[in-house]
């Protein structure tokens, strides 16, 4: 026959059926690999919520570095609860502090320089609160999280309108006074027009260094300039020398590799 998959409440069923309903567990949370800590707080709450009998000590706080080695977090419980919680509170850890460990190397990239690394909205569905979080915990900072928070007209939006003067002030007349424009370009010479119809930021997609640089000299501090499109760790140092105030790093949270980090049973119902 063919194999099923693992249905929801397998994990809980194998622990009511292998593990004794007094059986109590001590776990620890083991950093295999160096890396940055981001939700803590995510894993202690995932951790807790089957059997509030469950304790939790965090000993890595939100943005701190750690080694191989480290104990970030001791749990302590009914066994039956701490062994059905483990995979989502790990799932979920691991992919946060990944998230923070590579922003914070993309950081350290552009150090020395005025650029701001931002994340983008590239992220898991359902998970994007968390997600960006992890970013902050790295050093990053956040891009706007929604429509509510600032308008943000693309290429193709560019690419409909007859005249985008007109468009970006027609959009500016309609909104709250309160609201941020952002307008993405790819070509230089969209640069006056949109600038012309007074936008707060302007997005340099996918351009050369050499057309950055130019960019950022058009534009010459009447907007801030964000450079997107592309951006690697290779990349970024260069990106960030030509001036722009902002880069944009969807590799933040599209790709990211969660990071090595295992729950470790240290004390279980035979004291072992």
């Amino acid at each position: 026959s063919r194999p099923r998959n693992r249905q929801p409440n397998d994990r809980f069923r194998l622990s009511q059926t292998f593990v004794p309903a007094d059986a109590w567990a001590t776990a620890d949370l083991v950093a295999r690999e160096a890396g940055v800590m981001a939700g803590a707080d995510v894993f202690r709450i995932a951790m807790t919520t089957l059997d509030d009998r469950v304790e939790v000590e965090l000993r890595s706080a939100e943005g701190e570095r750690f080694e191989p080695g480290q104990t970030l977090a001791r749990v302590s419980g009914p066994a039956r609860a701490v062994l059905t919680s483990e995979r989502v509170a790990l799932n979920l850890v691991q992919r946060m502090s990944g998230i923070a460990t590579l922003t914070a190397v993309y950081v350290e990239a552009v150090s020395g320089t005025a650029a701001r690394v931002v994340d983008t909205r590239k992220t898991t569905p359902g998970l994007r609160a968390l997600e960006r979080h992890a970013v902050r915990c790295g050093g990053g900072h956040n891009h706007r999280f929604s429509l509510s928070d600032a308008v943000m007209a693309k290429d193709n939006h560019l690419a409909v309108v007859p005249d985008i003067t007109a468009a970006i002030r027609q959009a500016r007349q309609d909104l709250p006074h309160t609201t941020h424009v952002e307008v993405e370009v790819d070509r230089l010479e969209q640069v006056e027009p949109v600038l012309a119809g007074g936008v707060d930021t302007i997005m340099l997609d996918n351009f050369s260094l050499a057309d950055l640089r130019a960019g950022v000299e058009l534009v010459a501090g009447r907007a801030v300039v964000e450079a997107s499109g592309g951006i690697t760790l290779e990349t970024i140092a260069d990106v960030a020398a030509t001036g722009v105030d902002v880069i944009s790093v969807g590799a933040l949270t599209h790709s990211v590799r969660a990071l090595d980090l295992g729950l470790d049973v240290v004390v279980g119902p035979q004291g072992l």
